[in-house]
Parts: structure tokens; sequence; C-alpha cells
């Protein structure tokens, strides 16, 4: 009897370390992102093919819109609660990892992920002090995208030069009505639009990064300033004024553009199916040329990686996440469940995959945008802190200062001119 108890006792006591084994085996990952419906569809599918593949590892989604993702992520990495996984933007990388500290450093897991699959260059972009602070998952450039259908009743070509986009300005107010405009740009795709017409005419960049300091001087700062004042009494876009009157949804959800009367915007490539996908039928985005000034020698192309994927300095599952994060760019499930969501894919697995499946077409506009924007002058790169979200705030508090009449350009140049010099001086010291 004290036999046949005694192997009871020891065979539990065996089935419990067992079982404590395997519940040791078993990890919880977060993974955090923004974007749309349509991003968080198929990243959740590749999310659930991931787990079928690794069944010991659960990954919970914290999805959200863009609105606030920045200010919530920075609540989670100041208390160390950040997720495992996190889709990142490259111009963070100041803000949270200036040493390169701020981030998991992925080299220490290049046997999970095969970073062979990109290019050195792009991971040198993402790299802080030697310690690589995300994955790219691609590339991305502002080009210019119209609605067909509206470009054609105006009767107008696509413009290959500026004054012909101020020109097209007057044509549809003319011929369409006040409510018509060629572009709608928000104030952020201004600030890019703005800095790609000083780097066409002045051939600098915006920001020194030897001497960490803007590199415009007064009458470069006022050219900037007039030219968007130009931009807005041509007819070519809206002012922040009559922007701000349609509320604050996202744009490609506003009626005027729905319906074709914003007939075109400043976009990233790796983000123009959700503008496409809005409009009303028949009407369609297509690529348009890139606006440069006679003899211009660089178009001043805003070139970045379009998102990262970055592991949280305070993961206790780094490996783990590593294998998430090399399923979602390298592996067949994860690159086709992705698809063009984030733009073409750097990983040469993914683009040949998407290649043999399809869905890379050279003619639509994700990969059309990219050829374009890379068959462009582009030497001269910008700098992840003139991305810096407080200089991008303060140039749209400035430019609405000129649409409400608050300020006028020179007084708003010099406005920016000084502001922005302090918020530099802060985020680079």
């Amino acid at each position: 009897m004290k036999k046949a108890i005694l192997h009871t006792l020891i065979a539990s006591s065996l089935a419990l370390l067992a079982h404590q084994s395997f519940a040791a085996d078993n990890v919880e990952l977060r993974m955090s992102w923004w974007g749309g419906n349509g991003r968080h569809q198929q990243t959740l599918k590749a999310i659930e093919d991931f787990q079928k593949a690794n069944p010991n590892i659960t990954v919970k989604a914290e999805y959200t819109g863009w609105d606030g993702h920045l200010a919530r992520l920075t609540t989670q990495i100041t208390g160390n609660t950040e997720p495992d996984v996190m889709q990142t933007n490259w111009n963070w990388l100041p803000i949270f990892s200036k040493n390169g500290e701020g981030f998991y450093d992925l080299n220490k897991q290049k046997g999970v992920i095969d970073l062979a699959q990109f290019e050195q260059k792009e991971l040198n972009n993402t790299t802080v002090d030697g310690k690589l602070n995300g994955i790219p998952i691609s590339i991305t450039a502002r080009v210019f995208y119209f609605n067909t259908d509206t470009w054609a009743k105006a009767g107008l070509e696509y413009p290959k030069t500026w004054d012909e986009l101020l020109n097209a300005g007057k044509v549809f107010k003319e011929k369409l009505g006040n409510q018509y405009f060629p572009v709608i740009l928000e104030h952020q795709d201004t600030l890019a639009l703005l800095n790609s017409y000083i780097v066409q005419k002045y051939g600098i960049p915006a920001i020194d990064v030897k001497t960490q300091k803007f590199a415009y001087n007064d009458a470069q700062w006022a050219d900037f300033f007039s030219m968007y004042k130009k931009l807005v009494d041509s007819h070519v876009m809206p002012d922040m004024k009559y922007y701000a009157s349609f509320g604050k949804s996202n744009m490609y959800e506003m009626k005027p553009w729905i319906t074709g009367e914003w007939a075109g915007t400043y976009m990233w490539n790796s983000t123009i199916t959700k503008y496409s996908d809005n409009l009303q039928p028949p009407a369609k985005l297509t690529l348009g040329n890139y606006p440069m000034l006679p003899g211009a020698k660089d178009a001043g192309l805003f070139f970045k990686p379009a998102q990262m994927l970055s592991i949280g300095k305070s993961s206790k599952h780094p490996k783990e996440a590593a294998m998430l994060i090399n399923f979602l760019l390298n592996s067949k499930e994860g690159v086709q469940a992705l698809g063009l969501e984030r733009g073409v894919p750097l990983s040469k697995a993914a683009v040949a995959q998407l290649r043999s499946d399809g869905v890379i077409k050279d003619d639509s506009n994700a990969v059309a945008g990219l050829n374009q924007a890379l068959a462009l002058p582009h030497e001269i790169g910008v700098s992840p802190y003139f991305d810096d979200p407080q200089i991008v705030a303060l140039f749209g508090d400035t430019i609405q200062s000129i649409d409400y009449g608050q300020k006028t350009v020179d007084e708003a140049s010099k406005y920016f001119q000084r502001q922005s010099e302090r918020i530099l001086k802060r985020a680079m010291k």
C-alpha cells in the first residue's frame, strides 16, 4: 500500500514537473503597429499564421490609427512597458535612441533574423552607434498622384515644372470652380514639398548634421514660406483655414477627396492605396510627374525607411520576438499575408515571393512611385531631425498663422527660424 502511494506521488510530481517545463516553454509576445483597417487585417492574418507555425508562442496584437500612437508608445517606453515587437518610425530614432540603446540591438539576433536579405546601406539607415535598432520594412518617398477623372475635366496634363503646377491651380479655379484644387496637402506633406523646392533651387539640405544647425539663411527661409503663400494664392491647394473646416478626420475620408474636388496628393508611395481606394468610381489615382526647376541637380526627395520593426529594450523574449520579425519579413507565409500594405519590401526573399505571386507589378501605384523616385536625382538626404514631431507641429502652427492673417510671410519665416533652431538644439544635444 505504501509503495502504491509512493508510486502515485512520484508519478504526480513528475507530471507536475513536466507541466511546469511545458509552461516555461510557452511565450506571450506583444506587438504594436498603427495603420488603417487593411493593414490591421493583413497583419492579424500574418500573426495567425506565425502562431500556427509556432504553437508555443502567443502574440497579443495592439493596433491603432496614426493619431495618438506616438504618445501612447512614448508612455510605454518611458515606463519600460513597451511591446516586444513594435512598428516604429525612422524619425523616432533621435527621440528614443540617440545612443542606440533605446531599442534592442537586433545584431544580437542575426542567427534568427536573416539580415542577408537586406542591403547593408538600408540597415545602416536604422543603425545608431553600431546598434541595429530596427529592420526597415520598405523605403518610401513622397511623389505626386492625381485623380485621372478630375484632371481630365480640367483639360490639363500633369505638371512637369513648378510653374506648370502653379498654373494648374488657376485653371482648376476658372474651369471647375473655387472648390476644386489640383492637390490637397496636410501640413507635414507641405513641409516636405517646400523642402524639395528649396533643395532644387539651392542644392543644400535643410539640416547640416555636422554643425547641428539648419543650413538655410534668412533669405532662403523667406523663400521657403513665400513659396507656400504662392501655392495657396495660386489655388494649387487650399489654406489651413479652409482645410480645417472639414473637421479632423483623415483627408482621404473627407467628401471632397472622395468626390474628386481635391484632385491629387503629394504622398508616400507606400501608403497610396488607402487614398486611391476611397475614390468614387470611375475615378482612379495615377502617378504624376515630379515638378523640377530648370537646371536642378537634385529633386529634393524625402526618402526614408517607410517603417521599421523593432524589439523593445525591455523585452524578456528577444529571441521569440526576432522569430516573429523574421517570419513577417522573410517567410513565404508572412510575406504573402502582408503583401504591399507597408510598401514594396526591402527583403530580397519577399520581393522574389511577391513577384512570383504577381503581387508586385511595375505599373501599380506603389511600385511605379518608388521606381520614379529611384530614377530621380536624390543625393541630398534628409535628416530624421527635420521630421521631428515638434518641428513638424511648429511648421503647422506657422503656416496656420499666415492663413489666418496673424503673421506676414516675413514674420512667420523669422518666427519659424527662431523656434525651430531652439527645438533642434535641444533635440541634437
